[in-house]
């Protein structure tokens, strides 16, 4: 098995390290978060993810990783280092900020000596690769290769995506640069997972083309659900009928309050900024477009909410089911469940909120919002429900029990999937985004 380092311990880093030991290989992992080493060598996950937990506590008690802050310990016992750095958005721009993973190769670069291979799966801009591939050769010579091995971690399933990926993309300057990458998947690549071979830049765009690609088709549904309320139709049944052609499919055509989490917002802004730098502003500008309609799905469940409340906020009770941006996962970055919890509490209501497992992220954050612990803390006293994350427990709430703890029995469902006939019989009054009754 390989000797592999991990560079980076957030979300992508700690989990393909942990997958990676539980895979056999020899994995150390290094950040300059030093209580975040400290948490994941005593074996706790600084966040959610189904199954990550327990991965880590096996590959530590079978010594298959170890943790560090540093880069001379990685230098010497690993012979591939992931690449795993984060790549926000830039404070004041669309662009990614790119100083995490250029500071990350410099520092590795320190003390690289001898053959060595450098794995990149950050999502950077394309380009990225070929100038860190410059300056590794600048820094340490031609025994240093570089592979660029995009991620397409889905929150929530990043486990299975690591272990049993749909396809494993290498970008690489001389093909035989992918070999060693190749046996470290061996056993993704034996269960016959597809594998492309390519050029740094193709490496790059994949992910941002994929993201940007899965955004644009939230916002289309997004766009004809407002049609749909302007004209009757129910968004639904449209999206099944349209996901029968095989050309365009079902999945991600389910209209609701749009789009959030740490990788689809940044990423089709960061492509936009890329995009623009050469030369292809008009050929992008589309993503605009989806970001904006995207944005636009948050004001409409504001207004939907000032319209149950007769326009008026103050001294009114809104009870928030979610926050993160997505169930199975405690991410609230872009968070739409939260810009629309936040807009209302800034224009004067008391918001409620319960999520299974944000709540936890955000009593480490500064917020006027009150977290609930429970789903009844939440709707205590409410004067209207708001369902915005599509955690599996809000869809088992009992609505007739519920009833009673509620001053109005309203409820906005923004993902579209709660059972009106379960909500109506109770005397709920429920709608929905481009649904007719809504």
């Amino acid at each position: 098995m390989a000797r592999l380092s991990v560079i980076g311990a957030g979300y992508l880093g700690v989990t393909h390290a942990v997958c990676m030991a539980h895979l056999g290989h020899d994995v150390v992992v290094i950040d300059t978060n030093t209580q975040r080493i400290e948490q994941l060598a005593a074996g706790i996950v600084p966040f959610h993810e189904p199954e990550l937990a327990e991965l880590l506590t096996k590959t530590i008690a079978s010594g298959t990783i170890t943790f560090t802050n540093d880069w001379a310990t990685i230098a010497a016992n690993a012979d591939v280092h992931f690449l795993c750095v984060g790549t926000p958005q830039q404070s004041g721009s669309h662009a990614a900020d790119m100083s995490q993973v250029f500071g990350a190769v410099a520092s590795l670069s320190e003390h690289l000596s001898g053959s060595a291979t450098v794995v990149g799966k950050s999502t950077v801009p394309v380009g990225t690769a070929a100038t860190i591939a410059a300056q590794l050769k600048d820094r340490c010579g031609d025994d240093v290769r570089l592979v660029w091995n995009p991620e397409f971690l889905r929150e929530g399933f990043a486990v299975q995506d690591t272990l049993h990926p749909d396809r494993i993309v290498l970008g690489v300057s001389d093909e035989s640069d992918a070999n060693i990458v190749k046996e470290i998947y061996a056993a993704s690549l034996s269960d016959g997972t597809p594998l492309l071979v390519t050029d740094y830049a193709t490496a790059e765009l994949v992910k941002v083309a994929a993201n940007a690609f899965l955004a644009t088709k939230i916002s289309f549904i997004n766009a004809f659900a407002d049609l749909a309320d302007a004209t009757g139709a129910d968004i639904t049944q449209l999206a099944d009928a349209i996901g029968h052609d095989t050309r365009i499919g079902r999945r991600f055509l389910n209209a609701g309050v749009g789009f959030g989490g740490g990788c689809l917002p940044k990423d089709i802004r960061a492509l936009q900024a890329r995009a623009t730098e050469l030369g292809l502003a008009d050929q992008f500008a589309f993503l605009t477009a989806v970001d904006d309609i995207n944005k636009s799905r948050q004001r409409t469940v504001v207004e939907r909410t000032l319209e149950a409340l007769d326009g008026n906020l103050e001294h009114k009770t809104v009870a928030i089911l979610g926050a993160a941006f997505k169930p199975d996962s405690d991410d609230v970055r872009d968070s739409p469940a939260l810009h629309v919890a936040q807009t209302l509490a800034d224009n004067g209501a008391r918001v409620q909120i319960h999520d299974p497992e944000a709540i936890r992220v955000l009593r480490s954050k500064e917020s006027d919002l009150v977290l609930c612990d429970s789903i009844e803390e939440a709707l205590t006293d409410a004067d209207v429900v708001l369902h915005l994350t599509e955690w599996a427990v809000y869809r088992e709430i009992d609505p007739a029990q519920v009833g009673a703890l509620v001053r109005n029995r309203v409820i906005i469902d923004g993902r579209n999937v709660l059972d009106r006939d379960r909500w109506t019989n109770a005397d709920w009054s429920i709608s929905y985004l481009g649904k007719p009754g809504s």
